[in-house]
């Protein structure tokens, strides 16, 4: 009988620090992504890159790289939710609100998370998760008002980023809860999401294509680092290690990365942006932080 819950253990919270510093890092490297390059480009770009990534390291680690027709349905499928619709909502998002404010409506992916993995999975959510979850979003909601209250831009585009974030999280929720399928454990996980990069990559171009027209690349050294950083550091790795998390401790609890990254995020625009924290950002951040500890001690309860 297990004495301390699984998501407690240093095999799960080292991969979830991992995951949750990097992503908190990637909102700023995206803004810098906007300049010039029409969003549905740098996404296609970011995600041709990761899939190459990713099944190079399909090769090293002598995977197979092949998937029979149904693991390239689910490749497919997989792409599409996570690597065209969400991030093609994320990017379009940040154009219309501030990446702190994106972040934040992020952090709500632990509950379409929780709701999905019940209604597919049968997984349940004890009471001890449900409080944490609780403190949590009080937490997500005084970050908001904070970001809110600082946006410079008005109402109107303020509610268009924010419908086009909330797209976005409903999206990457469905490409979570199917990387906790028996279908999806079919197959070596490094080939699985190189195959979905790459397929996404590829829808990325055809949406691209026909809404903004043909490619644009810019040379400038900082979009090409940003692109590398974002594509093999931000996509191939840290989604390797995610969705794995999400097959050890269940899409819930690994959801609780994206309510810890606005705060990372933040803590970053503070050195590199000028951030300015006030009594309610801080307060978010101690709930956020507070939420966490509680829903990761909690055990899972019986199906």
């Amino acid at each position: 009988m297990e004495t301390t819950p699984r998501s407690t253990r240093l095999s799960v919270l080292i991969p979830f620090a991992v995951v949750t510093l990097i992503w908190g890092s990637t909102w700023l490297v995206i803004k810098d992504q906007l300049a010039v390059v029409p969003p549905s480009w740098s996404v296609c770009y970011r995600f041709a890159v990761a899939g190459v990534a990713m099944l190079a390291w399909a090769a090293l680690r002598r995977d197979r790289l092949m998937l029979d027709m149904r693991g390239f349905l689910f490749a497919a499928a997989l792409g599409l939710a996570q690597f065209v619709f969400n991030f093609n909502f994320v990017y379009r998002a940040e154009q219309h609100i501030t990446s702190g404010v994106v972040a934040v409506v992020y952090a709500l992916l632990l509950i379409p998370n929780a709701v999905l993995a019940r209604i597919f999975l049968g997984q349940k959510m004890g009471r001890q998760l449900l409080i944490g979850s609780a403190v949590a979003m009080a937490g997500v909601a005084l970050l908001f008002v904070h970001e809110a209250r600082l946006s410079p831009v008005g109402p109107h585009e303020a509610l268009i980023g924010i419908g086009l974030a909330l797209f976005g999280v409903l999206s990457a929720s469905i490409a979570n809860v199917m990387q906790a399928t028996g279908t999806a454990k079919l197959y070596p996980m490094s080939t699985m999401l190189g195959w979905a990069m790459l397929i996404g990559a590829g829808f990325d171009a055809l949406f691209a294509f026909a809404t903004v027209g043909a490619p644009v690349i810019e040379t400038r050294g900082f979009y090409l680092l940003g692109l590398a950083y974002l594509g093999v550091i931000g996509s191939a790795i840290t989604f390797s290690i995610y969705f794995q998390l999400i097959r050890t401790i269940g899409p819930a609890k690994a959801a609780y990365t994206s309510v810890l990254i606005p705060v990372i995020a933040m803590l970053l625009s503070t050195v590199f942006e000028g951030y300015r924290w006030s009594l309610l950002a801080g307060a978010g951040a101690v709930l956020v932080m507070a939420g966490l500890v509680l829903a990761l001690k909690a055990r899972r309860p019986n199906r």
